[in-house]
């Protein structure tokens, strides 16, 4: 079933953030149907940054290569603003389907861009956000690589500006709406009643966050087909690495802590290393 079909069931589709190619393996191994491909997780893994702008259009391809390699889930990619103007969305979008990704999730602000729940933010104009929108339709290969239109006006512009933006994105070709950052369940439910049925709509759960914590069934009530969980596995990988480097200096070993990690042998299993050897035997046998 293609991402599309998907988003077009009366479930909603719930993708785990990842920000590597281990992250989408177990992510699919723990029965996920899509991945989203977290940009400000890579920031904070790759750079021990912020979301702040500071990763390229190539570090977040060669993560979708690499990611691609080893998954075979629908893969949503936070593009952030495209990387500049109409011209350069262009680009990443045909650099960004041809290493696999599925969606491109494109907003409206400024460069560099900032985190989405980060204060702040600053946009460009409604007019070349459209544009922008309308290029990345132009560009893609397939009508399957699905365009979403994000819109950070709640806190720039207010809540309105920012139904008012979603208006024109729609309008210019997105294939899925995300108002970002709205601040209240009514928020929540207004955008529902207005955008409802016309386009598929997603959600972004950020745990300490501006947007109220709802789970998964209570957003698919509401009626949002789509919802994402971006950063949660880096905070759940930061504080057990804190305890795990706290433990190994304090103790001098890792035995206090194996109960909350693989050994050597349970890694191997999760990556599937036996396989591969014996498919690199099986070809190196082939050749004898």
């Amino acid at each position: 079933m293609s991402l599309k079909q998907k988003l077009g069931a009366q479930t909603i589709l719930l993708a785990p953030g990842i920000y590597d190619a281990l992250t989408g393996l177990i992510a699919e191994q723990s029965g996920a149907e899509a991945v989203y491909l977290s940009g400000a997780s890579i920031a904070y893994t790759r750079f021990g940054s912020p979301d702040i702008g500071l990763v390229s259009m190539s570090e977040v391809a060669e993560t979708i290569a690499s990611v691609r390699d080893r998954i075979s889930l629908p893969i949503v990619v936070d593009a952030d603003n495209g990387f500049g103007n109409a011209l350069n969305v262009q680009r990443t979008v045909r650099t960004f389907e041809r290493m696999g990704a599925n969606a491109l999730q494109l907003e409206d602000q400024t460069l560099p861009k900032r985190c989405g729940h980060l204060d702040g933010k600053s946009l460009v104009s409604k007019t070349e956000m459209a544009g922008k929108i309308r290029a990345a339709c132009d560009a893609r290969a397939s009508e399957d690589t699905l365009i979403i239109g994000r819109t950070d006006a709640i806190a720039v512009e207010g809540f309105e500006a920012a139904l008012d933006r979603a208006e024109a994105y729609v309008e210019a070709g997105a294939d899925m709406l995300f108002i970002e950052a709205p601040q209240s369940l009514a928020q929540m439910q207004e955008i529902v009643s207005r955008f409802a049925g016309r386009v598929p709509l997603m959600a972004n759960m950020v745990e300490g966050g501006k947007t109220p914590i709802v789970d998964a069934a209570g957003l698919e009530g509401l009626g949002f087909s789509f919802v994402i969980f971006p950063g949660g596995i880096v905070r759940a990988i930061a504080a057990t690495a804190r305890d795990y480097y706290a433990n190994l200096i304090a103790n001098g070993s890792n035995e206090a802590f194996r109960s909350r990690m693989f050994d050597f042998a349970g890694l191997n299993g999760l990556i599937g290393t036996p396989g591969i050897l014996a498919d690199a035997k099986k070809y190196d046998e082939e050749a004898d």
